[in-house]
């Protein structure tokens, strides 16, 4: 895990608003939640990457440093961090703007590796790197 810095590494993928029927009998969110966020983001931005399908074959260590309350708005962005030939490392940082203020906290980090794959869902090249003009923000 990274030090917290003063603000999010990558781009944005993703926002949300943490809902009360994600959330544990205390209010904080489930970390199962938390992880699908992250996927979803992770494959945005690998899908848009290998301009196709992809899946999801790893994780890496991944620490919860703070709860996500119902209410909080959560923030996810993306880095791709390493490329193979069929496969892809996404640095996916969670971040939540917290509802009783503008207070923008850093709550986990994972880095997840994407396979592109075609129609049959066998593992296929990654294609060059899109136009830049064309990405995600």
């Amino acid at each position: 895990m990274s030090e917290e810095q003063n603000g999010p590494s990558g781009k944005p993928a993703i926002r949300t608003l943490a809902m009360p029927g994600d959330a544990n009998p205390n209010g904080d969110i489930f970390g199962g939640w938390v992880m699908s966020q992250m996927d979803i983001a992770g494959g945005v931005t690998a899908a848009w990457r290998a301009q196709g399908r992809v899946a999801t074959v790893g994780v890496e260590a991944m620490s919860f440093l703070k709860p996500v309350s119902v209410g909080d708005v959560v923030c996810v962005y993306t880095d791709i961090v390493r490329e193979g030939t069929t496969s892809m490392a996404i640095m996916v940082e969670l971040w939540v703007l917290r509802q009783s203020g503008l207070n923008r906290e850093k709550v986990t980090e994972g880095v997840f590796t994407f396979v592109a794959i075609d129609d049959n869902g066998k593992k296929r090249p990654l294609p060059p790197v899109p136009d830049s003009s064309l990405s995600l923000s």
